[in-house]
């Protein structure tokens, strides 16, 4: 962290059915001179906040219009039905989209799936927002499909939700202003992709220069070479030859008196 964003707030935004909580818990254990402010915005608004910088970085349901933003996709979720409990659908583990041909599903004017075409019978309107629909459908007007992460925050006792399978899927990610990718920035971009504390967590690394001499500085030095280990007769040998003398070298050790014989 740079002396500049010393006292600094981080602005993370974020859309309906994202939790960032376990990334806040980790940035307030690395980061704790910078507090979080959570920036809650729908789908539709999330990247004209960014583009205004109204947030450092936020969390996105893709696709979303890349013009001036960078984007780090993250997870996929699967595509749920929302009905009441007392619907067929509630009976299955799993459905397909011809199971739910003959009815009316819901289009809000916020939906994140990227359909090419939509499920089911056109209902008879379409709701402004995810939650609108949700209500309608626990009147018996119709059905929704959601991500799953919608379903689970928009619960309701007299709903439920069953995985459909051959259906698109919404995905998040992470985006931020690319002309405004600061320190803080990528900070939070290595707890997101979760590198450890001791990485370099995305910045710059050291200069291609710098690292032969590190590593002539971690290497061990090399002990001279020592010659093997002479016996005592070689060296007695040697002694010798150098003073000329062809004699043999007396033996290292004398072996021990036996009786002379009479």
């Amino acid at each position: 962290m740079t002396d500049g964003e010393t006292g600094r707030v981080f602005r993370l935004a974020y859309v309906p059915g994202v939790t960032p909580a376990k990334w806040v818990s980790i940035w307030t254990e690395r980061v704790p001179d910078v507090p979080v402010t959570l920036v809650a915005a729908s789908a539709a608004e999330v990247v004209g906040l960014l583009r205004d910088g109204g947030a450092d970085a936020g969390f996105v349901r893709l696709p979303v219009d890349r013009d001036g933003l960078s984007v780090i996709p993250l997870y996929v979720e699967t595509t749920v039905v929302v009905v009441p409990k007392d619907h067929a659908v509630a009976a299955a583990d799993e459905v397909t989209v011809a199971d739910l041909t003959d009815d009316e599903v819901f289009h809000p004017l916020d939906d994140t799936i990227e359909w090419t075409v939509r499920p089911g019978l056109p209902a008879f309107t379409r709701p402004a927002t995810t939650a609108a629909a949700v209500e309608l459908v626990a009147s018996g007007a119709g059905l929704l499909l959601v991500p799953q992460s919608l379903a689970r925050l928009h619960h309701r006792r007299d709903l439920t939700y069953r995985p459909v399978l051959d259906t698109p899927q919404s995905q998040v990610a992470l985006a931020w202003p690319t002309n405004a990718t600061t320190d803080l920035v990528e900070d939070f971009i290595g707890i997101v992709r979760g590198r450890t504390v001791n990485s370099s967590r995305g910045r710059t690394p050291a200069s291609p220069a710098e690292k032969p001499a590190q590593r002539q500085a971690q290497k061990p030095a090399q002990k001279p070479a020592q010659k093997p280990a002479q016996k005592p007769a070689q060296r007695q040998a040697q002694k010798s030859a150098q003073n000329g003398s062809g004699r043999r070298a007396a033996p290292a050790r004398r072996r021990g008196k036996g009786h002379r014989p009479r």
